[in-house]
């Protein structure tokens, strides 16, 4: 299955990431990095996340994530999109609650594959 060889890449994105670590977009974060991954907290809400800085939009990093993580409500994620198909990216991984059929249809109709299915479970599986 796609999902599970998307594992392999290692330069991660978490939109939605969070310094509360009740909530998921801390949970996915601190996870991916426990597992080795390079990762990226997304946010407008702090300057870092786990002592990694934090950028307020994916247009601000000087590079292209190989997989971005979506971890906030469809609403923000379509908007997010749009700055995900300006900058590039080519696979989104979708959490639980993120998924929206006009998201996934605007991220497949722009070449970007998708992933629904939570990290946590398949970095377990």
């Amino acid at each position: 299955m796609a999902m599970h060889s998307w594992l392999t890449y290692k330069n991660w994105a978490v939109i939605g990431a969070t310094t509360n670590i009740n909530k998921f977009g801390n949970k996915i974060f601190q996870r991916l990095i426990d597992a080795g991954y390079n990762v990226t907290p997304i946010t407008p809400n702090h300057d870092e996340v786990e002592g990694i800085r934090a950028y307020s939009s994916i247009k601000e990093l000087d590079f292209v994530p190989d997989v971005v993580n979506f971890v906030v409500n469809p609403r923000i994620g379509i908007r997010v999109l749009d700055d995900c198909i300006e900058q590039g990216v080519k696979r989104i991984w979708l959490q639980p609650g993120t998924v929206s059929k006009a998201l996934v249809e605007k991220a497949e109709n722009a070449g970007i594959e998708v992933v629904e299915h939570c990290v946590l479970v398949a970095l377990n599986e």
